[in-house]
């Protein structure tokens, strides 16, 4: 089914650029591409410069105008000079590039064969065999289409195995095939098209993600989940930027008719989500911004619902926030997000969501079930210690329990069995540090995560952190307290050195160690351990998670 509505989306594209391509307009001035925290970090001097004042936190950019430069400059990184024309698409061009004044048009195959070797646990193979493409085009200074598909096969690290058998999904890729020998087989699909009405006003009709926030995770609206069906709105007038996102997106957990979810009489596997966000710059330094989510599931008790055309409506804060006693069906959040340059190469950065409010329970103290908040607070720099490209970031997240859950299981905040938010759900701490350095083609890159979290009890008690459980379900309405429940802890360490063979399209060389160590403390605690040595050839710019 997506393959068949990725080739008519493309036949769309191409049938368009063909009917215009003849007009005469200026050299395309936009670009997009699917967001990447380890791209973009790259970007950290032009974003997080104060002598800028770009809107930095809402994700995937449109590229345009200083930060377009950046984008072209990093990938023509160390352009290796050759008159021979094999030379250049293994190491320079894409694979089919043209440029005309009127329009531009590229096309990369994109493989990735990875091995690896788990020295703990049950020792298994790892490995990566995956095959796909992407093409992009603009034209004019108007139009921008970007696209990618891949087909994947893969056997994975116990602990990330044992996640896709619980949850059916490869985490930010989609629903899996089941093969023996531990093997997973998917396919995955990211289609985007934008439309600049003019330099203050653009349409996006994607399959992709959304990303609120300026730190490696979000608290508000992150990348973790896969990819779903919407349109966004960008406007920018004068220091204010204002972003609206309509989206269509699966939910298994809410699918009367699926074995293997099926927790409620009538829901049909499908969600909707409004998303809202403001962001003003207030000077070079200091931007602001607030956030407003709204899901609810496709279809209600009755056995309607679909679309509420109540929502269509871009005004931010549409809704009040939620008390403990209300009624409705459908889960809002509001949400602060903010920066703040302390220096010339070092930003701090911080997250606010707040679901239900109740003022004489928030400030009571008293572990009050309902009060339910995530927050997150970080710093983050590039050139650190004047090291020309080494960047870093230092993250601290967390959330109360019973945060992003709902009483009706199918207007949690998620999509596609994943938290649309932190991947982690709720009711944990955590604490981030990321490094990065490029030298010449060569990217090294280094991770350090540490987190707490609370699991339910062995009877099934909700204890708050998994946002698939109703609230309903509520133990103790009083004495709340983040990690509450069997306390699970996770030690998390990655370091990579990669070859950029080919920055068009980020195909590398690359080896890698990853450390992961979990302790849960059950009657009797029980440790995991794994520790995974890969190497192999990898391309595309795409994020998989699986540091949690």
């Amino acid at each position: 089914m997506k393959k068949n509505f990725l080739l008519k989306f493309i036949v769309l594209v191409v049938s368009f650029i063909i009917t215009i391509i003849g007009k005469n307009e200026v050299k395309a001035q936009i670009k997009n591409q699917p967001y990447s925290y380890q791209f973009s970090q790259k970007m950290n001097n032009v974003l997080y410069s104060p002598e800028t004042r770009l809107h930095t936190s809402s994700k995937p950019f449109i590229y345009s105008d200083e930060l377009l430069l950046k984008f072209d400059s990093i990938q023509s990184n160390q352009t290796i000079t050759s008159d021979n024309w094999l030379m250049r698409k293994l190491f320079n061009e894409h694979l089919i590039q043209v440029e005309k004044d009127e329009y531009s048009l590229y096309a990369d195959v994109l493989p990735e064969i990875t091995i690896g070797k788990d020295a703990f646990g049950d020792k298994r193979r790892t490995s990566m065999n995956s095959l796909g493409f992407q093409v992009g085009a603009t034209v004019g200074n108007k139009l921008t289409f970007y696209t990618n598909f891949t087909t994947n096969r893969a056997v994975f690290p116990q602990y990330f195995d044992e996640y896709i058998n619980n949850n059916k999904i490869v985490p930010g890729q989609g629903t899996t095939n089941f093969g023996s020998g531990n093997k997973k087989d998917w396919s995955n699909t990211t289609a985007s098209l934008t439309y600049a009405f003019s330099k203050h006003f653009q349409a996006t009709a994607a399959f992709d993600k959304n990303f609120i926030g300026d730190g490696y995770r979000s608290m508000l609206l992150s990348d973790f989940s896969s990819n779903y069906t919407h349109l966004k709105l960008t406007g920018t007038i004068g220091n204010v930027q204002y972003t609206s996102v309509w989206a269509y997106m699966n939910d298994p957990t809410n699918k009367l008719s699926d074995p293997i979810y099926a927790t409620n009489s009538y829901g049909d596997g499908k969600k909707w989500g409004v998303f809202h966000y403001i962001d003003y710059n207030a000077t070079n330094r200091f931007s602001i911004g607030f956030f407003q989510a709204i899901t609810w599931a496709n279809r209600d008790a009755a056995g309607t619902r679909g679309f509420d055309f109540t929502y269509i409506n871009p005004i931010i804060f549409l809704r009040p926030v939620e008390s403990n006693n209300s009624t409705s069906p459908d889960k809002m959040f509001l949400g602060l997000n903010s920066k703040y340059k302390l220096f010339k190469n070092i930003t701090a950065y911080g997250q606010f969501l707040l679901g239900e409010f109740s003022a004489k329970e928030f400030f009571g103290g008293n572990g009050y079930a309902h009060n339910k908040w995530g927050a997150q607070l970080g710093v983050r720099g590039y050139d650190m210690l004047k090291v020309k490209n080494l960047n870093f970031l230092l993250e601290y997240n967390t959330a109360r329990p019973y945060t992003y859950a709902h009483f009706n299981s199918g207007s949690n905040y998620s999509n596609n069995a994943e938290p649309l938010a932190h991947p982690l759900g709720a009711n944990f701490r955590e604490i981030i540090g990321l490094a990065n350095y490029v030298w010449k083609r060569f990217d090294f890159s280094a991770q350090l995560n540490y987190n707490q979290k609370g699991l339910d009890l062995a009877d099934g008690t909700n204890m708050g952190g998994n946002i698939f459980q109703s609230y309903n379900t509520i133990p103790n309405q009083y004495g709340n307290h983040i990690a509450q429940g069997i306390k699970s802890q996770v030690v998390y360490a990655d370091a990579k050195v990669a070859y950029i063979l080919n920055p068009k399209y980020n195909l590398r060389f690359e080896v890698g160690y990853t450390q992961r160590y979990q302790k849960t403390h059950y009657e009797t605690p029980t440790t995991n351990k794994s520790g995974i040595f890969n190497i192999g050839i990898r391309s595309s710019f795409k994020s998989m998670y699986s540091d949690f």
